[in-house]
């Protein structure tokens, strides 16, 4: 069938409208649909939904008449001449004439002769830069350029969409493409949402907002009609959340662990301290949670230091009190046996059975470990991936913790809560997360937060240190803490820690640094190529204090706990998260003399200067996640590869914070109304929760 003869066809249903192959759209055919496949455009209805990611503003325009010096300047105009040409000195010199409105002006680009191949005689371009005057003719040096295409390809708005692109594929070519789809595809479109719904929440219906945000008459319809799309995408999320929430409570299928006086007053003797008042509400809740009979689903996040571990003990002691097993998975080796130090004290005077599960037991360790498992014979399980082999049976589990959850994937996680036959879940992260995404990817659990260090934690006073003789200082102060008794980390950037490049790195600063600056001191190396048991004896050196100083890559990032470690050195600061800083800042002052931090920063960029300054200004690990997101908004916190949710198309979870506390408001409101959404009016929303969420979430038939 040619491409455009569906403009031609019989008339087809709705879905069969929606459904068209884009190569038989009118101005596509099967070489450009090739190019429409690159960005995930394969029917009509994936082209109607295809939202511009901007939009060229040509309502407010420069006029080369009304130009003065110095000032930011927005023109549109034609290319009349390209010149390339080499000055005296060597640099290349690329101007463009654009003839402008009531006037000429030149461009000018140095040395980017690369640039000259998309400049051609009549393109039509929108530039912005600043004005500056050079022998009665007006220039802008280095301007951001726009190509608009010819007068034909434009809508007749002023506000034109800039879409997503592919190499071969022009703005004014899938501005057409995308609008024949929405004048093909418009009236198949159903409305999601019932009229009622639209007027009580002052929302465009669909055909409309879709116009718009194609091609907008103005700002404000633009607004409005983004308003309609991006609450409708948060919306559906947490429609699916609040399904997926709702499920669970309606599956009562875990053991109830009440926590009575008596069983709460011998867990609370174990701890020889006070709990803070956050340690005592995280506790309550959990300890709520697990006395029904509906599978306890919560997370438990909080700073570095706010003594999470404490709450996560008192979990597992009150299943074991009820005689059930309780296991604590953790990501890496290095945090597994750290928990393990901490409970062997907390459980030095009670009869609480528990051992180590890490891929680093010998066979005959593994094997006894597993049987004890098995029979019940073991109360308390700790360990990494290891606990999800094949081979792994629990006699009587009533609780899964994992902590630093947000390095498992999902599977992994299912599969740990899948064999332990839906057991309580608690899930914990020592990286502080913006309330934003605790709303999105957490939004079927219950959350708790602990926010104050406990008594006696020390600051951590952080430095920038640039330039060689600022260096230079560091490490003499850094020695003279060393030889007072003190003991320090230095940290290596590494994107990969299981690299052998990694491994080489690492070893590389550790022989600088022991022929170099702290050549009189005791160094140990820690790096994820070791072996578990030399990572385990670098670890218990440090501990001891036979070593003085640890040259180590982000292994130590979490749960090390080395009270006499006041000093940490940073290496190429630039290279690191901020978040990843901040838990790096962590393993230090946890006793009771204050820390010191040097970040090593070479020619940082400006993103990464102003990551490394919001860190030496706060020790607020909340605080830091929030600029953390607003510099690089959802990334890797939104990223399919550990949660496999789905990307937003349209909403910004950084941006749209208000439309998404009113998404997820109204979606509570609304399942609390029509639980499973099963009315009538409601059957197109629980349709496309299922299509967008049903798998990820495993929602099944919610209806």
């Amino acid at each position: 069938m040619p491409y455009n003869a569906v403009m031609n066809a019989p008339a087809k249903s709705a879905a069969e409208l929606l459904a068209t192959p884009v190569q038989f759209l009118k101005g596509v055919g099967p070489q450009r649909a090739e190019l429409l496949e690159r960005l995930g455009l394969r029917a009509a209805r994936e082209l109607v939904f295809f939202f511009p990611r901007d939009y060229q503003d040509l309502t407010e325009l420069s006029r080369v008449a009304d130009l003065t010096e110095g000032n930011l300047v927005r023109l549109r105009g034609k290319v009349e001449e390209v010149d390339a040409r080499t000055s005296a000195s060597g640099n290349s010199v690329l101007g463009v004439l654009l003839a402008a409105e009531q006037g000429r002006l030149r461009l000018l680009w140095f040395n980017q002769p690369h640039l000259r191949q998309r400049f051609s005689l009549g393109d039509d371009l929108l530039v912005v830069g600043k004005a500056k005057l050079n022998g009665g003719m007006w220039e802008l040096v280095h301007p951001q350029v726009q190509w608009l295409g010819t007068e034909e390809d434009e809508p007749a708005s002023k506000l034109l969409p800039v879409y997503p692109l592919t190499e071969g594929l022009s703005q004014g070519q899938i501005r057409r493409i995308v609008a024949g789809a929405v004048e093909l595809c418009l009236d198949a479109l159903d409305e999601v949402f019932p009229a009622e719904y639209l007027a009580q929440h002052n929302l465009w219906p669909l055909r409309k907002a879709l116009e718009q945000i194609h091609q907008p008459a103005d700002r404000v319809a633009l607004e409005l009609a983004r308003r309609r799309f991006i609450y409708q995408e948060l919306f559906i999320l947490q429609l699916a959340l609040a399904l997926k929430r709702q499920r669970g409570l309606g599956q009562p299928a875990a053991p109830a662990l009440e926590a009575t006086a008596k069983i709460d007053a011998r867990i609370r003797r174990l701890f020889p301290f006070e709990l803070t008042a956050g340690q005592q509400q995280a506790i309550a809740e959990v300890a709520g949670d697990m006395a029904r009979t509906q599978p306890m689903n919560r997370l438990l996040q909080g700073d570095v230091g706010s003594g999470k571990t404490v709450v996560a003990v008192y979990a597992l002691l009150l299943a074991v009190a009820h005689r059930y097993q309780a296991v604590l998975m953790a990501p890496t080796e290095v945090l597994a046996r750290q928990h393990a130090a901490t409970l062997e004290q907390v459980l030095a005077a009670s009869q609480v059975r528990w051992s180590l599960l890490t891929g680093g037991l010998s066979a005959g360790q593994r094997q006894t470990t597993l049987e004890g498992i098995k029979r019940g014979e073991l109360d308390v399980v700790i360990g990494t991936q290891a606990v999800l082999s094949s081979g792994v049976g629990f006699a009587r589990l009533g609780l899964v913790v994992i902590d630093e959850q947000h390095k498992f994937g999902v599977r992994q996680r299912a599969s740990l809560k899948q064999a332990a036959l839906d057991p309580h879940y608690l899930v914990m992260t020592a990286t502080p997360i913006p309330r934003t995404v605790t709303m999105t990817l957490y939004g079927d659990l219950d959350v708790s937060t602990l926010r104050e260090a406990p008594p006696g934690r020390q600051t951590v006073n952080t430095y920038l240190v640039e330039g060689d003789d600022r260096q230079f200082k560091w490490w003499e102060f850094f020695g003279r803490k060393l030889r007072e008794g003190a003991q320090g980390y230095i940290i290596t950037p590494l994107v990969d820690d299981e690299s052998e490049a990694a491994a080489a790195s690492v070893e590389q600063t550790y022989e600088a640094l022991a022929h170099g600056p702290l050549e009189a001191f005791r160094l140990d190396l820690l790096h994820g190529r070791m072996t578990p048991a030399a990572k385990e004896s670098a670890m218990s050196a440090f501990r001891r204090g036979e070593t003085q100083a640890l040259v180590a890559t982000t292994v130590v990032e979490v749960g090390v706990d080395v009270p006499n470690a006041t000093m940490m050195t940073i290496l190429n600061g630039e290279r690191f998260g901020l978040s990843q800083l901040h838990q790096l800042r962590g393993r230090i002052s946890r006793g009771s003399q204050p820390g010191f931090c040097a970040v090593f920063a070479e020619n940082p960029s400006p993103e990464a200067r102003q990551r490394i300054d919001a860190f030496v200004a706060t020790g607020d690990g909340f605080r830091l996640a929030e600029i953390d997101f607003q510099q690089r908004g959802p990334g890797d916190l939104l990223g399919t590869r550990q949660h496999g949710m789905p990307p937003l198309r349209i909403a910004d979870l950084a941006r749209d914070s208000a439309a998404l506390e009113d998404a997820r408001r109204d979606a509570q409101q609304l399942t609390q109304e029509d639980p499973g959404l099963s009315r009538p009016e409601h059957a197109r929303l629980r349709t496309m929760v299922l299509r967008r969420y049903g798998r990820v979430l495993e929602l099944g038939d919610v209806g």
